[in-house]
């Protein structure tokens, strides 16, 4: 009977290039720059919609919480900061 074939080792270049392909990360480093940047516009948002609050629960300021600002500005940029993350995800990152 015929002892089976051991199997040669492969380059050390072979090695290397399958070891680097396996730490690959799914974004690079552009995408991450957009990820942050569009979690600052969606925190900006929030903190923009933020307030309002009166120490007398008796009293109502309408001007107050239905300021331009919470009801207009704040949820464009929040929407923006979304979009911004969705083209974050999206975008191909370099090679």
């Amino acid at each position: 009977m015929a002892e089976p074939k051991k199997p040669t080792p492969a380059p050390a270049k072979q090695i290397l290039n399958k070891e680097k392909k396996q730490l690959d990360f799914a974004f690079g480093k552009e995408n991450y720059m957009w990820m942050l940047v569009g979690i600052a516009f969606i925190v900006i948002g929030f903190v923009l919609m933020s307030g309002g609050k009166t120490d007398d629960p008796n009293k109502f300021h309408p001007d107050e919480i239905f300021s331009a600002r919470r009801i207009i500005i704040a949820p464009i940029v929040v929407l923006l900061g979304y979009a911004i993350e969705i083209f974050a995800i999206l975008k191909k990152p370099k090679d």
